[in-house]
């Protein structure tokens, strides 16, 4: 469990309360708003009304007692660098911070973000990529060149276990996951015989998981 302060209450910075409290994480929120505050009441353990740009809140908040800061506002990028200066200035351990574009990326890296989080961006391209075809379920990026991706099997695969199927070695893909019926099993072994039902979690690069869905299409 880490202990993790979130400024900024918007959609993004209440959906990240919530997943950090579903995950046991100690989550202070605090924005300017008492109802977006409300709206996360159940999953933090505690919060206030404040305005981080205040150097004497921040002072009194102790962003040195917690093992994250996320600054999560978006609709005044001032602020969100203000903030994300000071707060790194007080001595805070690890500073995530919400940015639109890549300029604001830039300056919040400059100015005390360890890492900088493109929410929306990052949406999009997951969507689009789900979007792109009839055969990647889900998508989740890891470098400019890996990502993990969730694809049904080949019909050649069915009935053959991994290891027979050779998955690694023809297609340049490792499984890492079967789903069935929304429950994931990682790292199976390579003697599972894969099911026409299930579908693979694969770690691959782009290039590789065309080839593969262009033999799902054929």
């Amino acid at each position: 469990m880490k202990n993790i302060l979130v400024i900024g209450m918007g959609r993004f910075g209440q959906h990240l309360c919530k997943e950090l409290y579903e995950l046991g994480n100690e989550v202070m929120a605090i924005d300017t708003d008492e109802v977006a505050l409300e709206a996360v009441s159940d999953y933090v353990a505690a919060s206030r009304i404040a305005d981080c740009t205040n150097p004497e809140v921040l002072k009194s908040i102790g962003v040195t007692d917690y093992d994250v800061c996320v600054v999560c506002i978006g609709n005044n990028f001032q602020n969100s660098l203000e903030i994300t200066s000071q707060i790194k200035e007080m001595g805070a351990k690890f500073v995530v911070s919400k940015a639109n574009r890549d300029i604001q990326a830039k300056f919040l890296l400059r100015n005390g973000a360890d890492e900088v989080i493109y929410p929306n961006r990052d949406m999009a391209e997951k969507l689009a990529r789900k979007m792109s075809t009839n055969h990647v379920f889900d998508y989740i990026e890891l470098t400019d060149e890996y990502a993990i991706y969730e694809i049904p099997p080949l019909k050649i695969w069915v009935g053959k276990s991994i290891r027979e199927a050779n998955i690694r070695a023809e297609y340049h893909v490792n499984v890492l996951g079967i789903k069935v019926e929304g429950e994931t099993k990682i790292m199976p072994l390579t003697d599972h015989v894969i099911n026409e039902n299930e579908h693979l979690i694969v770690v691959a690069t782009q290039t590789d998981i065309d080839k593969i869905v262009k033999k799902i299409d054929s």
